[in-house]
C-alpha cells in the first residue's frame, strides 16, 4: 500500500476515534438520570418539588434565585415547612418511606448504612447510638442514582460534597445546602445539582416532617 494511503487510512481511523469517544462525554453529559426509574416516580417527586417551588417563591422564571432562596431558608432554618410542600409530595415522600428497608432505595436506614461502610473497609462515623436512631433515614449516597448524578455532572466541588457523604451519611441538610448554595452559578444550575436539592433536601426533609400533615 502506498504511503500515502496508509497516511489517509490512519488518519481516517484517528478522526473516526476522536469522534465517536466525543459522542460518548456528550451521551454521559446529557443523560437524564430521572429517567433510571423505569416506573416514573423519580420525575414525578422531581417534578412535583419544582411545582412547590416555584409556586412558594414569586420570582417567574428565575431559577437560581428560586433554588438558592430555598438552600438559603434551609440552612438558616427560616423555611416555612407548612406552606411550602404539596400533598402530592408529602405523599411521594409516604412512598419513599415504605421503601427504605431495601438497601438499594433512594433512603436507608442509617446503621445498615454505616454497617455497609465497615463492610467496604472503612470504620463507622462515631455517633451515639439508641433505639431511636436505629430507625433513623439518610439518603443512599452509594446508591445508582446519586453515583449517576456523581458521575455525570462535571462539578469537581459537587463531587467532592457527594464523597464526603458517602462515608458519613448522618450530616444535617442545612449544611449541605450551604455547601451547594455556594457552588458557582455555572455548576450550580446544572440539571444533577438540581435533582441533588430535591431528593436530598426537600424530599430528605419531608421524609421526617410528613407525619405532621396527615
Amino acid at each position: 500500500m502506498p504511503q500515502r494511503i496508509k497516511q489517509t487510512v490512519v488518519l481516517l481511523f484517528l478522526v473516526l476515534f476522536i469522534v465517536t469517544i466525543g459522542n460518548t462525554q456528550t451521551n454521559e453529559q446529557n443523560f437524564d438520570c430521572l429517567q433510571i426509574d423505569n416506573l416514573g416516580v423519580l420525575k414525578k417527586s422531581f417534578d412535583s418539588f419544582e411545582k412547590d417551588l416555584f409556586n412558594h417563591y414569586s420570582f417567574d422564571n428565575d431559577t437560581v434565585k428560586t433554588y438558592r432562596t430555598f438552600l438559603t431558608e434551609v440552612y438558616s432554618l427560616s423555611i416555612n415547612l407548612r406552606k411550602l410542600p404539596s400533598n402530592t409530595s408529602l405523599e411521594l415522600a409516604r412512598v419513599f418511606k415504605k421503601q427504605a428497608t431495601d438497601r438499594n432505595s433512594l433512603w436507608v436506614l442509617l446503621s445498615k448504612y454505616d454497617e455497609e461502610l465497615v463492610d467496604l473497609g472503612g470504620e463507622s462515623p462515631l455517633k451515639t447510638v439508641d433505639d431511636k436512631d436505629e430507625e433513623t433515614l439518610t439518603f443512599n449516597y452509594r446508591g445508582g442514582f446519586i453515583q449517576c448524578l456523581k458521575n455525570t455532572n462535571e462539578s469537581e466541588e459537587f463531587k467532592r460534597i457527594i464523597e464526603a457523604l458517602e462515608y458519613d451519611g448522618n450530616v444535617s441538610p442545612s449544611l449541605i445546602a450551604q455547601r451547594l448554595h455556594d457552588l458557582p452559578t455555572e455548576e450550580f444550575n446544572t440539571p444533577e445539582v438540581k435533582s441533588f436539592i430535591a431528593f436530598d433536601i426537600y424530599y430528605s426533609i419531608l421524609l421526617v416532617i410528613e407525619k405532621a400533615f396527615r
